[in-house]
């Protein structure tokens, strides 16, 4: 009796230590799930869920493929298993083979039409199909178990850093990327291109790009420069920040001594020196950039809490209008809640 005792009072305090994460992912037993409903190409879903925190969703086991299951409303998502390094050869990103899961294949599939498919998704009825992996689809993101929690910055990335001057947290990649790709990584990670709002923020700009020689930019000629937050807006005819703000009105606009010149008239996107002045930059080319984040955003919730999340399915409304004989439009019917 004393050793069960022990056992549940252990189990209890297990469970209490809560680690957090964003809230837009729920918590269940074997993990934290977010559903994407903006479609995406499996390149897309992957480098996006690897950006989170997490990784693509794949029916690995009966506990997975039910928790997938429960989570999204369109009649097939992607799922991290596919054929990326050679045809044929399916494994889920952590590397399983797919003959090492239990599945069932949709009628007639697979089918590899026109030597394409490469990629598979899981249907709404638990069953597989082969697909094109540059064909747009919603998908799960999944991140298990784990004892990493959040720090100051809100985010498990240790690469984000708290500034006490400005009570944000900046993140340098060294990678260069064009001004789309940046952009999208910023928000994937919860933060945005960094915007200078004042000449003390410009100096801590210029503090971090010094901890980085230009031999750790990576991918790019230009190692003097990095993509921050703003770019030319056409309808306006200004630099504006990518909160739809004009540079001057945020707090600083000091460009570099002949700068912008929007050399070969293409240069409309923002840019900083290491100097921390400011510069226009081709939209196209590579360079390194600079994340912000503020730490309340996304908001992160505890292990214990962040369990329950209702959803809406334009497909459930449909049904349930079949199952009534309802030609409104305007009714509203909830999803599974889970």
């Amino acid at each position: 009796m004393f050793i069960l005792k022990c056992v549940v009072l252990i189990l209890h305090f297990t469970f209490l230590e809560s680690v957090k994460f964003r809230c837009d992912y729920r918590y269940t037993d074997i993990g934290w799930f977010k559903y994407h409903e903006i479609p995406a190409t499996w390149d897309e879903a992957r480098l996006r869920c690897h950006l989170e925190g997490g990784t693509l969703a794949s029916p690995t086991t009966p506990k997975m493929k039910s928790l997938m299951l429960e989570s999204f409303c369109k009649t097939e998502i992607f799922t991290g298993i596919a054929a990326i390094f050679s045809k044929g050869d399916y494994f889920t990103i952590a590397g399983i083979p797919l003959a090492e899961i239990s599945h069932e294949w949709a009628p007639y599939e697979p089918d590899n039409k026109n030597n394409a498919e490469n990629c598979i998704t899981l249907n709404s009825d638990g069953k597989l199909s082969d697909v094109r992996c540059d064909e747009p689809r919603t998908y799960i993101c999944y991140r298990e178990h784990s004892n990493v929690d959040v720090n100051v910055c809100g985010t498990p990335d240790p690469d984000y850093h708290f500034e006490t001057q400005t009570n944000k947290c900046y993140k340098f990649h060294t990678k260069a990327k064009n001004f789309e790709r940046a952009h999208m990584i910023c928000s994937a990670e919860g933060a945005h291109l960094a915007i200078i709002n004042s000449e003390e923020e410009a100096k801590i700009i210029t503090q971090i790009f010094a901890k980085y020689p230009k031999a750790n930019i990576v991918g790019s000629i230009y190692q003097d420069i990095a993509i921050i937050g703003f770019n030319y807006w056409g309808l306006n005819s200004e630099w504006t920040t990518i909160h739809g703000e004009s540079i001057q009105k945020a707090g600083y606009a000091k460009f570099a001594p002949g700068q912008p010149d929007n050399l070969k008239n293409r240069e409309y996107c923002g840019t900083v020196f290491r100097t921390g002045l400011l510069n226009d930059g081709d939209c196209e080319v590579n360079y390194a950039f600079f994340c912000e984040k503020t730490p309340n955003y996304p908001p992160v919730c505890d292990n214990v809490s962040n369990t329950n999340h209702s959803r809406f399915c334009e497909n459930d409304i449909q049904d349930h209008e079949k199952q009534l004989g309802s030609t409104s439009r305007n009714i509203i019917y909830p999803g599974p809640v889970y």
